[in-house]
């Protein structure tokens, strides 16, 4: 069943539950909760996933060194939607914090699976949007 196959209220139990799972992962520091978030069929799972992550990030400072090495460690997952949905949640960790994260774009921008390239060009944009000089002066040499 689909994330908007589920009523308003199910919803909102899914995402406190996807909260509270990766959460418990982060702090627990496995990853089985996060890579099946991250490896969903639904996009709307893997965002929320993503989602979480950058909440957690801001308000649970403890574990944002976890969170980065976390997302470092599934940047080199055999799955396409796992690498996608990491280049994701650095997008919303680099909206205020792009120095900490800007290597993840450096490695998805070169990924072998469009998917992962296509999220790279997504959280630039979004990055660019809340925090542009960090953003804009990032760039490839040729």
């Amino acid at each position: 069943m689909g994330f908007y196959d589920l009523s308003k209220e199910e919803r909102n139990q899914l995402v406190e539950k996807i909260n509270q799972d990766i959460t418990y992962d982060l702090a627990s520091n496995e990853t089985e909760n996060i890579v099946k978030y991250f490896s969903d069929e639904d996009t709307y799972i893997r965002k929320t996933g993503y989602l979480a992550i950058g909440k957690i990030f801001y308000s649970r400072l403890e574990l944002q060194k976890v969170i980065l090495s976390t997302l470092t460690s599934l940047l080199k997952s055999n799955i396409d939607k796992v690498r996608q949905t990491v280049v994701n949640a650095a997008g919303e960790i680099g909206k205020f914090h792009f120095d900490k994260v800007q290597s993840f774009f450096d490695t998805g921008l070169f990924d072998d699976h469009h998917s992962v390239r296509n999220a790279v060009i997504g959280s630039v944009k979004k990055m660019g949007e809340k925090n542009p000089v960090p953003v804009l002066a990032w760039q490839k040499p040729i």
